[in-house]
């Protein structure tokens, strides 16, 4: 991913730099390495402004708010998902809308306001009506499924 990075970068192509700087936050994550994805997202919110390609900033938000949240920061994990969420919905992204969604909904369910977390999750959930096989629909119908 660091190589793929930095051709990008060295062939000029800004536009596409903030999504693979927020998967690679992602992946930072999944390694136990938060501090450094949060590094890399700060880079991805620097491009989001200067080229205001924002097709990724809701997801930005989420993998923030997901970093944030191995850190055990979670007022401002909460914060980040509802800024994904926010962001999505003014996009009218709603595959995006919908990870956000599903990531506050776990941090809801996980502080016990299994109700909150319900009624924000089911009708994002309930606009799908194809893909519903999708590894997202499917975590996201699990999680609906546990809350019911």
């Amino acid at each position: 991913m660091l190589q793929g990075l930095e051709t990008c970068r060295a062939a000029g192509g800004n536009l596409a730099l903030a999504s693979l700087l927020t998967t690679l936050a992602d992946a930072y994550g999944m390694v136990g390495q938060p501090q450094e994805g949060l590094d890399r997202l700060a880079e991805a919110a620097i491009l989001i402004e200067t080229t205001q390609e924002r097709r990724t900033e809701p997801e930005m938000h989420r993998v923030r708010g997901t970093l944030l949240l191995a850190m055990d920061k979670r007022d401002a994990t909460e914060d980040s998902y509802c800024h994904a969420l926010a962001v999505a919905r003014q996009q009218n992204a709603r595959f995006f809308e919908l990870r956000a969604g599903t990531s506050l909904a776990q941090l809801w369910r996980d502080e016990g306001k299994r109700t909150e977390a319900r009624n924000l999750l089911s009708p994002i959930y309930g606009w799908f009506t194809e893909g519903l096989e999708t590894r997202v629909l499917q975590d996201a119908k699990a999680l609906l499924d546990e809350l019911a």
